[in-house]
């Protein structure tokens, strides 16, 4: 029997019959109509086909594809699952079935799905009698119930019970989709909300400390921005120099303008110049058009000199005078011009020495350092750890639309063991990876990406100097890395870093 798609108006009185919306598309994607408070979708219904309880579960074969969302399917029809499957599956949805109530509030209760399918009668179970129990172990997940029967007040009581939606089977693909897109949306939207919120509250992970050290660097750089002052961030790779430097542009009567970010080991002296200042068509080979510098984006707002201790030596009076004066001119042209921009700069090297070996200059480093601020590593926050580290699981389990996750006493416990030799950035990584690679609502131990290195070196009493730490951990992960780049990436920094950390410590 072929199915109608209708509309009904759950309310007092009469039924009302009338054709659905059309569904709307933005990029390829499902996009439901406005919701209307109230109102359920239904249509007709053939018997059901009983079947033996089996479970299917129908992964997404790419392990590198992120789908649209994730379903489950809780009903005893066989065939109707596997309708259910191939019509979201070809919208990009990742769909998990059960054809018993048993293991479908298994399947909810030990992985995130953002809409449950559940059947009105399930066997000799009644799917509606287990719907807040259902919404007790996935209480974000939005639950649509499907039923054989259409009546009115069967609707109801399971919207009265938490239930989001309701159908009656089997639904054509194209009311299927309308309802699951409606309720991923929905549910995505409120993920969202719960995170703006949790912000407000507790503001960005990075820029809130009850270590004393780093919470009055945050408030001088806060007070800094205000001013028009340079300011130079010291402190190791990852401990949050860049999260700062975002901070102090958005505080500063500069946020209309751009935060442009220059990552000065990446450049080399001959692109570095054309790249921060611009080029004039012809000036060197490949140089088929005239182009604008960094500089010039970044007039009216600040530049981010990210490891400005990289920054090529034979290129430093030209950054300089652009510093002092505002001027400076394209490669290969000779006309001088102007891009008032404020600087911010960061680096983990030490300047001074810097400045004694002859690798940097005494007037750069004066401008440079009109006001400077030293972050704390993390192993000297402790008192951060936990609030970070839940900070970033609330933040990535909104951003791919996931449940929310908590980390386990054992987790919390293993992380203030670590050493965090990548600091924040690190934790940061460690923690995506844990949302990411989760199945149940509770993160423990076995998804914590810790070096082993780290974590026995860092337990207490040990006689080791921090740098002889450092050097141990950065030699056993290039062991056990592929290439420096996969090395790099595991210690939280970049390359250029590994690679003068390798020459410092002879590696």
């Amino acid at each position: 029997m072929s199915a109608t798609l209708e509309r009904r108006s759950v309310q007092s009185g009469p039924v009302q019959i009338r054709p659905a919306s059309p569904i709307a598309t933005i990029n390829g994607a499902w996009r439901p109509p406005a919701i209307e408070t109230g109102v359920v979708d239904i249509v007709e219904t053939p018997p059901q086909i009983r079947a033996p309880h089996t479970l299917e579960s129908r992964p997404v074969p790419n392990s590198d594809f992120k789908p649209a969302g994730r379903i489950l399917a809780i009903d005893d029809d066989t065939r109707l699952l596997q309708n259910f499957t191939l019509a979201l599956e070809s919208d990009g949805y990742s769909v998990e079935t059960a054809d018993n109530l048993a293991d479908g509030l298994r399947l909810a209760a030990t992985r995130p799905f953002h809409v449950c399918l559940l059947d009105h009668n399930i066997g000799y179970d009644s799917g509606l009698e287990a719907l807040p129990r259902l919404r007790e172990l996935a209480p974000l997940m939005r639950v649509v119930m499907v039923t054989a029967n259409a009546a009115i007040d069967d609707a109801v009581k399971a919207i009265a019970l938490g239930a989001s939606d309701y159908l009656v089977k089997p639904c054509s693909p194209e009311q299927l989709r309308i309802s699951v897109a409606r309720q991923v949306d929905t549910r995505r939207i409120l993920d969202r909300l719960d995170t703006f919120e949790r912000e407000a509250q507790t503001g960005t992970p990075e820029l809130t400390s009850k270590n004393k050290t780093m919470q009055a660097a945050i408030d001088m750089a806060l007070q800094v921005a205000r001013t028009d002052a340079n300011l130079l961030l010291l402190g190791e790779s990852g401990t949050g120099k860049g999260v700062i430097a975002k901070a102090v542009h958005r505080a500063s009567p500069r946020a209309a303008g751009a935060l442009v970010t220059v990552n000065c080991p990446s450049l080399s002296a001959e692109l570095m110049e054309s790249e921060l200042f611009g080029h004039s068509k012809g000036s060197f080979t490949g140089a088929v058009q005239n182009t604008v510098g960094r500089v010039t984006h970044a007039d009216g707002g600040t530049i981010f000199l990210d490891e400005v201790g990289d920054f090529p030596l034979a290129l430093q009076p030209k950054l300089l005078r652009f510093i002092q004066d505002k001027e400076y001119e394209r490669v290969g042209d000779p006309v001088t011009r102007k891009a008032d921009a404020r600087i911010v700069a960061a680096t983990n090297r030490d300047l001074e020495t810097m400045v004694k070996e002859g690798q940097f200059r005494l007037d750069l480093l004066y401008r440079l350092n009109v006001i400077s601020i030293t972050l704390p590593p993390l192993r000297e926050r402790p008192e951060d750890l936990e609030d970070m580290a839940n900070g970033f699981v609330r933040r990535y389990a909104a951003d791919y639309g996931l449940p929310a996750r908590r980390l386990s006493s054992a987790a919390l416990s293993q992380l203030r063991a670590y050493a965090w030799p990548g600091n924040v950035r690190e934790l940061q990584n460690m923690m995506e990876r844990a949302v990411i690679l989760g199945r149940n609502e509770e993160i423990g131990p076995d998804l914590l990406a810790l070096s082993a290195s780290a974590r026995n070196d860092a337990q207490p009493g040990m006689a080791i100097s921090l740098d002889e730490l450092e050097r141990m951990h950065i030699e056993r992960v290039l062991a056990s890395s592929d290439s420096l780049d996969a090395a790099a990436r595991t210690l939280g920094i970049d390359a250029s870093t590994l690679y003068r950390k390798r020459k410092l410590f002879g590696l």
